[in-house]
């Protein structure tokens, strides 16, 4: 590997590696109102949901109804408070199922 490359890879990890570790060592020293904690909070769970929903839609362009059920028993899963592995095996069963049966 010659060093050019080698110096191209250490220079993007830095880059990528700054912006990562300047919020988590600052974060500590910083103080948010109850409503922004909560905000903050929240931000992982809706980009989840941001990033599953389209999937949901593609799943099976020919029978939209296997992710929207699957996503329904999920969602009902969750709100249940069932554990995540829970969630997440009801839903894949499903699909499964609805799969076997189509």
């Amino acid at each position: 590997m010659s060093s050019t490359i080698f110096l191209l890879i250490i220079g993007m990890a830095v880059v990528t590696y700054i912006p990562r570790a300047i919020p988590a060592v600052l974060i500590e020293k910083m103080k948010f109102s109850p409503r922004m904690e909560k905000f903050l909070r929240l931000i992982p769970y809706t980009a989840m949901a941001a990033l599953i929903f389209p999937g949901l839609l593609t799943v099976d362009s020919e029978h939209l109804s296997i992710g929207i059920v699957g996503a329904l028993v999920a969602a009902v899963s969750a709100w249940s408070k069932m554990p995540v592995m829970v969630t997440v095996i009801s839903a894949i069963l499903v699909n499964l199922l609805m799969y076997i049966l189509m």
